[in-house]
């Protein structure tokens, strides 16, 4: 888990559905069908019939948001592009978690020396 900025429209709607469905610390505010993980199909294919349901025709023939990451990407383009630090950034986006398990993962083993 990582703490990320949140705008304060978003955190009121997210804290509003926390409440309402009385959420305790570590539980799910979107499951899936046994109360894990929501699949990620699952997500695309809202993100599709949202988009569908949103956007003009064409904006949806567009590629404009076509993929729930592209959302993502733009975030993170948007805080560079406002002067955020990349070292915030990345540990915002998660980057410097993978980075850290890369490195936490170990060295080659030493080679052996042949004579």
């Amino acid at each position: 888990m990582r703490v990320v900025p949140c705008g304060p429209a978003l955190t009121r709607i997210l804290r509003e559905d926390i409440e309402a469905e009385e959420l305790k610390s570590g539980d799910l505010l979107f499951q899936g069908e046994n109360g894990g993980t929501l699949a990620g199909s699952v997500i695309r294919r809202a993100w599709t019939t949202a988009r569908r349901h949103m956007l003009t025709l064409e904006e949806v023939a567009s590629p404009l948001g076509k993929r729930v990451y592209d959302l993502r990407h733009t975030c993170l383009t948007n805080w560079l592009n406002d002067g955020v630090p990349s070292g915030q950034v990345a540990d915002w986006a998660g980057n410097s978690d993978l980075k850290r398990r890369i490195e936490d993962g170990g060295d080659l083993p030493e080679a052996l020396e042949t004579g």
